[in-house]
């Protein structure tokens, strides 16, 4: 998703001036794509850039960049603005914009529930926390990423919406996957027992005959197919 959307920003104009990634290898060839810095540490992205997007896998990922011992994004942080797109918990949200705060850094959050296509073509939904603000600071650039951005209150209320949204699509997904196999079963079933009675040279709709009897006769009969 960050890589997609670091192409996205730079075919925008925008200049995209580092990029990091706890594995070098993809650093090194996405900077190389883009044109830019392959940053070895996390303070550099932020000492190279105004805005820095981050997109990480789970909590302690996204507490690590932040407050790690040693290399973390708010060294040189001071007026940077941080917009945060990883689904984590809502409190890790809550507890970033303090440390930001605390370097005088702003931070907001922008939970994506998207895919990565999406991602590359500008078309995220963006649901967003925290000062509103920096909403508004980070709201241009944000716009060029998504057909949808929404401003939904202070930090980590995104993140409770975005869990309702995985939570809605999770159980439809799980439905869906519990319905199918056995109507995918079911339906293989019918089709072969139409065969079987003599009805499989006719279309789909000839599995109505054997609910509804008579409705097809064989053509010595005379009438019409369903």
């Amino acid at each position: 998703m960050g890589a997609n959307m670091a192409r996205r920003l730079k075919d925008r104009k925008f200049q995209v001036t580092a990029v990091y990634d706890s594995n070098r290898k993809v650093a090194t060839e996405l900077a190389g794509e883009l044109g830019c810095a392959a940053a070895q540490d996390l303070s550099e992205v932020t000492a190279e850039s105004d805005a820095i997007f981050t997109v990480v896998t789970d909590d302690n990922a996204m507490r690590q960049i932040f407050s790690g011992s040693g290399d973390n994004l708010l060294k040189n942080g001071r007026g940077k603005l941080f917009i945060n797109c990883a689904t984590i918990s809502p409190q890790v949200h809550v507890d970033v914009e303090k440390l930001a705060q605390n370097a005088g850094a702003e931070s907001l959050e922008a939970c994506m529930a998207s895919s990565i296509t999406q991602a590359r073509e500008g078309k995220l939904c963006l649901m967003c926390g925290g000062n509103e603000k920096a909403f508004r600071k980070a709201e241009p650039v944000l716009k060029e990423l998504a057909a949808s951005v929404r401003f939904i209150g202070k930090a980590g209320e995104a993140a409770k919406v975005k869990a309702l949204v995985n939570m809605v699509m999770n159980i439809n997904t799980a439905g869906l996957a519990e319905g199918l196999l056995p109507l995918a079963r079911a339906t293989k079933e019918q089709y072969e027992r139409m065969i079987a009675e003599g009805l499989g040279e006719l279309d789909k709709s000839g599995i109505a005959e054997l609910t509804f009897k008579d409705r097809y006769k064989s053509r010595d009969g005379g009438s019409d197919r369903v």
